[in-house]
């Protein structure tokens, strides 16, 4: 059977996309400026076979080795499925069995769908022997999970409200000496999804309408910090960020709450690393997980005060990356 395998990894947002615009597929409603996580990878494989007479092609997806309702996977397959056809691919009538498997958490936290789905159309991409650029493969990434519109591309990224596609601000070596840990609380999948969070803050947080006016005072000054390799300048942005939005989901109705008593406990251990002169900037998404920026220099501190703190039950280490590869075969 032909076969085809893609990886990506994570987009750790920044300065937060939080929020859809009304009427789009995940169309962003704030701009996010985000880092590859080059060391987290999710790896899907495309298998296929000619679909039988007189049936429509079909498909199958597993999550590390769990079969998954097709249902949220099929606008993107479809949208890929329409490349193929329309470029006269020999396996666009073809069904397809596809296999993804993440080396962290899954739905924890720590933007799986932001390389899932990347790693998905760069998968159904390479079977059909498509050539996209990677404007086009962002787009497609973007109808799965906005977050992976970032993820196509490597290195430093945006995605602009209101946009379909990402774009490169700098290349994964721009700054080699930053580095992210991923402080693992729980590794438990979340009780609410992301895009179900994110619409009932817009829908009933009081907050929410002033947290998207405000968030992009906060993009040109991370902008400039990487630009500058700032990490205080930066770290102080991306902080604002992750606490303004966080503001607004608690003021939804019911609140969406991803916080467990081991986040703050890191929440507060970073101010006091901070206070000691170590680079510890914190940032927390849709989950109890809590990833903190700094620098080689700094990595083996934090580590340490981390596996002390009893408030982990994990720390993945990463350098800025993520570039994402396809192949046949």
């Amino acid at each position: 059977m032909p076969s085809a395998r893609a990886s990506a990894s994570p987009s750790l947002a920044l300065i937060k996309y939080w929020g859809k615009q009304p009427g789009g597929v995940n169309i962003p409603a704030t701009t996010s400026v985000a880092v590859g996580l080059h060391a987290l990878r999710t790896t899907t494989e495309v298998e296929g076979e000619p679909s039988p007479a007189g049936r429509s092609p079909a498909a199958r997806l597993s999550i590390d080795g769990v079969e998954q309702l097709i249902t949220p996977f099929e606008a993107v397959i479809a949208a890929v499925r329409e490349h193929a056809e329309r470029a006269g691919s020999r396996y666009s009538a073809y069904d397809l069995t596809i296999d993804s498997r993440n080396s962290f958490p899954t739905a924890a936290g720590i933007a799986s769908s932001s390389s899932g789905f990347a790693a998905l159309v760069g998968s159904l991409a390479t079977f059909f022997e498509l050539d996209l650029p990677d404007q086009e493969m962002s787009a497609l990434a973007r109808t799965g999970s906005g977050s992976a519109a970032r993820s196509v591309f490597g290195g430093f990224t945006r995605l602009d409200a209101g946009s379909r596609k990402a774009s490169r601000i700098h290349p994964a070596d721009h700054w080699p000496q930053l580095r992210v840990l991923v402080a693992i609380t729980d590794r438990a999948p979340k009780a609410v999804g992301s895009r179900e969070a994110m619409e009932r803050t817009r829908r009933s947080s009081p907050y929410y309408d002033a947290w998207v006016s405000d968030s992009v005072s906060l993009v040109d000054e991370a902008i400039a910090a990487i630009g500058e390799r700032d990490i205080e300048r930066l770290g102080t942005a991306m902080r604002a960020s992750y606490l303004r939005m966080t503001g607004s989901m608690l003021a939804a109705d019911p609140p969406v709450i991803y916080w467990i008593p081991q986040s703050v406990a890191i929440i507060r251990l970073c101010e006091e690393l901070r206070a000691s002169g170590i680079h510890a900037w914190e940032t927390m998404d849709a989950g109890p997980q809590v990833k903190i920026l700094t620098t080689t220099d700094d990595t083996p501190a934090i580590r340490a005060a981390l596996e002390s703190s009893g408030a982990v039950v994990g720390v993945l280490e990463s350098e800025i990356g993520g570039e994402p590869s396809w192949r046949v075969g």
